[in-house]
């Protein structure tokens, strides 16, 4: 079988997984959704239904303390507030002091501050080369490793 037609076969392949995953997450009972595009191409990765939730968390490896850390977010109208930022262990890079209204909580072995009054437009990531992203909605987990690529710059607004 020639090389061309394999690779045309795995493109196809692609190109209707593609579609499936964009159709099946597109569907939408509260209208808002979560898209997720590349900052220099605006090529639109995805839109994920946010449903009836309003919250979500996007986790990754932090690249100085190699630990995970988790940042939730809430929808309030058309900004994206930060709930709470789940991590292991203080660092260059991690937040160490609180502010006005923040609070230090223990779950388990991870460390909690919530209290956040911090709201975005838009949140800008540059997706994991040695470690993925992952967006968390309801009981779903999205690789962005996977959907974006590796160190891709994106932006994740709602729509």
């Amino acid at each position: 079988m020639p090389r061309w037609y394999v690779l045309s076969i795995l493109l196809a392949a692609l190109g209707i997984s593609g579609a499936v995953f964009f159709i099946i997450h597109v569907r939408n009972t509260s209208g808002q959704f979560l898209e997720i595009k590349d900052n220099s191409s605006n090529r639109v990765y995805g839109k994920l239904s946010l449903k009836e939730s309003k919250e979500f968390a996007i986790e990754f490896i932090h690249s100085v303390n190699q630990n995970p850390v988790r940042e939730t977010f809430i929808i309030e109208g058309k900004m994206i507030r930060l709930l709470s930022v789940r991590f292991f262990s203080f660092g260059a890079g991690m937040q160490s002091d609180l502010e006005v209204g923040q609070e230090l909580t223990r779950d388990g072995d991870a460390l909690v501050i919530s209290g956040y009054k911090t709201s975005f437009r838009e949140l800008n990531y540059i997706v994991g080369t040695v470690s993925d992203h992952l967006l968390y909605i309801h009981d779903n987990v999205y690789s962005l490793r996977e959907l974006c690529g590796r160190n891709a710059h994106i932006t994740i607004r709602l729509k």
